[in-house]
């Protein structure tokens, strides 16, 4: 099963925009903050937001998506990633 996460960070204008979007399209994701976690912490801290695609016991970075896309273009692009 592919579980789509969403590294996030409270008071990220870039991460409540991706956050909307994905939730608007009605597509299943995890929250993680990256402040919460000190190994996300330190992996990810000035990259968020962050997409992470887990299937199989493997985990693989999406590229870092545009935040002016619009949520169409964002469905057709995760789709492209291999999100369902």
């Amino acid at each position: 099963m592919t579980e789509l996460v969403l590294i996030t960070r409270e008071g990220c204008c870039l991460c409540e925009g991706l956050e909307e979007k994905l939730a608007a399209l009605a597509l299943p994701f995890s929250r993680l903050d990256v402040d919460a976690d000190p190994q996300l912490l330190a992996r990810f801290d000035l990259e968020v937001p962050v997409l992470l695609l887990r299937e199989a016991g493997q985990e693989r970075q999406l590229p870092r998506v545009s935040p002016r896309l619009p949520a169409a273009q964002l469905r057709a692009w995760l789709e492209g990633q291999g999100v369902a």
